[in-house]
């Protein structure tokens, strides 16, 4: 079963790397719309107006009919104000309310924790990230001895479980770390070409994805509008590229 639907989740990359596949499953998401929704007009204002898997896709399929209850209210015009009862709409229109959920995201590329890391520069982790974070190979930061990092840029995923990622970086370290004190070395960290050569491989990987020519804007692209976040391949071919400790990659000493 755990094959099974690992290989699902591994198809699905090819949706979000070619448009005329994931057409095929937004199709399917359209027909479970209709069934659940039957109002049209409901219907049309909760079909997105990007493409499918520009933003993170929902898994749960069964809570669109609790939209069609009559206690219920769909809103989408923007909040601008929280009083002490109440929601206030961009119109003006104040909802009564006594329980706020906040669902607005989040941005992985200014973690507090980047503040506090300072590299051999004197320069923080924010400032070397400067709202668009690079790394080598999602672990290592060119610069910052011995820093390394799980779930670290370009090593987040939209289609498969991270811990297949994790479990490839924390190889990657153990590696690193074998590698040091099997030669009474101390510091490691990448070197800048190989960080770079990483970076670009993942930036042409990205072009064409429906993460980036998707039409929305989400916590995937940075500051910039560069995917900073995802890794755009499979889960095996990150495996493969970083599991194994490169030391050709990365100074010593």
């Amino acid at each position: 079963m755990r094959a099974g639907l690992f290989v699902r989740q591994e198809a699905l990359l090819l949706a979000f790397r070619h448009a005329a596949v994931m057409r095929g499953v937004r199709w399917m998401a359209l027909r479970h719309l209709a069934r659940g929704v039957p109002d049209p007009v409901l219907r049309a204002r909760l079909t997105p107006d990007y493409a499918m898997g520009c933003k993170r896709v929902l898994v749960s399929d069964d809570y669109l009919p609790a939209l069609s209850r009559p206690n219920v209210e769909l809103v989408t015009e923007p909040l601008v104000e929280v009083r002490p009862h109440g929601l206030v709409t961009r119109s003006g229109t104040e909802y009564p309310a006594d329980t706020l959920i906040l669902g607005t995201g989040f941005r992985v590329s200014e973690h507090p924790a980047y503040q506090r890391i300072r590299g051999r520069d004197g320069r923080s982790l924010a400032e070397t990230f400067a709202h668009s974070p690079q790394a080598h190979l999602g672990v290592t930061v060119a610069g910052f001895p011995n820093l390394f990092l799980l779930m670290g840029p370009n090593s987040l995923l939209a289609h498969n479980s991270v811990v297949l990622m994790i479990e490839s970086q924390v190889a990657h370290l153990l590696g690193a770390l074998d590698f040091l004190r099997a030669r009474g070395l101390t510091r490691v960290e990448p070197r800048p070409e190989a960080q770079a050569a990483f970076v670009a491989a993942v930036e042409a990987a990205t072009r064409g994805g429906v993460w980036t020519e998707g039409g929305c804007t989400s916590w995937y692209l940075d500051a910039t509008g560069r995917n900073s976040a995802l890794w755009p391949g499979f889960t095996f071919t990150y495996r493969h590229r970083v599991q194994r400790f490169n030391p050709a990659e990365y100074l010593t000493a």
